[in-house]
């Protein structure tokens, strides 16, 4: 009884001080991933604003508003980056701070390049389409490679669960027969 106590006492405090940072960093990995796959939608809707008239605030601030259902992550972000605009911070400021706040090197390159149309004053709209055109392509790109990952993995119960299946279905009815000319 007397040595289970400090033990339980340090996995405890192992598990105490180790565990919220393994949580933490598994959250931060999924919002992340999670902003990776609705950033390319976001920005087909923000091109769409821009195009149609709006500035980028006003855009930043519909898309928001819009896709809150489907993409909360990105609209979440995007209103951040609109309130602060909004309180007055400089807009070179807002954009870099919203691509280091989201950690997805698509958001920091699109804030890089936000912030570069807005230096030299070439088309947003044009720098939004190339941009999302791009993350596009990466995200199909990437559901490529997993779907090539998918074969290798599909070998390994193909071998051990259909095939025998299908070798009794194939050979069973040969076999029973031949059982019954031999014991003939």
């Amino acid at each position: 009884m007397a040595s289970t106590v400090p033990l339980a006492s340090v996995v405890g405090g192992g598990l105490g001080f180790y565990l919220p940072e393994a949580l933490l960093t598994l959250m931060k990995m999924s919002r992340q991933q999670k902003i990776f796959l609705q950033l390319p939608d976001a920005l087909d809707l923000l091109v769409v604003c821009v195009e149609a008239g709006l500035g980028l605030d006003a855009g930043m601030r519909r898309v928001s508003e819009e896709l809150n259902e489907t993409a909360p992550e990105v609209c979440n972000e995007l209103a951040t980056a609109n309130m602060q605009l909004q309180m007055g911070k400089p807009r070179r400021e807002v954009l870099h701070d919203l691509g280091i706040r989201t950690g997805v090197d698509d958001m920091r390159a699109l804030a890089a390049i936000l912030i570069q149309a807005d230096r030299f004053g070439s088309s947003i709209a044009r720098a939004l389409r190339v941009q999302s055109d791009s993350m596009r392509t990466k995200r199909r790109q990437m559901a490529e490679e997993k779907a090539q990952g998918a074969a290798v993995k599909m070998i390994f119960p193909l071998v051990l669960f259909i095939f025998p299946g299908i070798f009794v279905i194939l050979v069973g009815p040969a076999a029973i027969q031949l059982m019954d000319n031999l014991l003939q």
